[in-house]
């Protein structure tokens, strides 16, 4: 890719995001910082005049944050969403595995709205796999004030567990998982999710030996 069709697709996106997506005025400031960032990789990792080669099959990077964005947005009803601009740039950063940028964009989302419970359990995660599955205080604290501001939900209690069960911890990710759906709302968003990996877990736990790790 030449730097001319480089620059050209950054306008692109920020055209698209402004006319298709309808994005603020106030978010046109946070898009361009994104693109000028991409661009900034773009210059420090591309090598533009050296010619294409055939791709060889690999595993996608950013599976991984795929499925990350899509669990944490099916924990919360549609109308508790976040309607923050910068969640969604934020969740387009994790997408690609870039989690330390997810992590700025959303403590400047926070900077905006202390109150937004999405962001701030899409900032436990950031930093959660920025740090390699480890729960570092920060994070912590991020999972606690989603906690706090969503008391009635599943999110929070549906993440540490995951993030338990990387670190083995499957006795304490089951009795959080548990915790969790008895504290939950009737109705509460990913109550299905979070009581189908509950019976998995269980199933796990309860065969001879105990297991080494459990499946996504």
């Amino acid at each position: 890719m030449t730097w001319t069709l480089a620059i050209m697709l950054a306008l692109a996106a920020f055209a698209a995001a402004v006319l298709a997506f309808r994005v603020e005025r106030r978010g046109w400031t946070t898009i361009a910082a994104a693109l000028a960032l991409g661009l900034a990789g773009y210059a420090l990792q591309a090598s533009p005049g050296v010619p294409g080669a055939p791709a060889s099959a690999a595993p996608q990077a950013g599976e991984a944050g795929w499925a990350l964005v899509d669990e944490r947005r099916a924990m919360f009803a549609i109308g508790d969403r976040s309607t923050s601009d910068k969640l969604i740039i934020a969740d387009g950063f994790a997408r690609r595995g870039q989690f330390a940028d997810s992590a700025a964009i959303l403590r400047g989302a926070l900077a905006d709205n202390p109150r937004d419970a999405e962001a701030w359990l899409a900032l436990g995660n950031a930093l959660v796999e920025h740090a390699g599955g480890a729960l570092t205080e920060p994070a912590l604290l991020a999972y606690r004030r989603a906690a706090e501001l969503n008391p009635d939900g599943t999110g929070t209690g549906y993440f540490l567990g995951l993030a338990l069960i990387r670190q083995g911890r499957l006795g304490e990710a089951r009795a959080l998982w548990q915790s969790t759906l008895e504290g939950a709302s009737a109705d509460a968003a990913g109550r299905e999710v979070l009581a189908l990996r509950l019976a998995r877990l269980t199933t796990l736990l309860s065969q001879p030996g105990g297991p080494a790790a459990v499946p996504n």
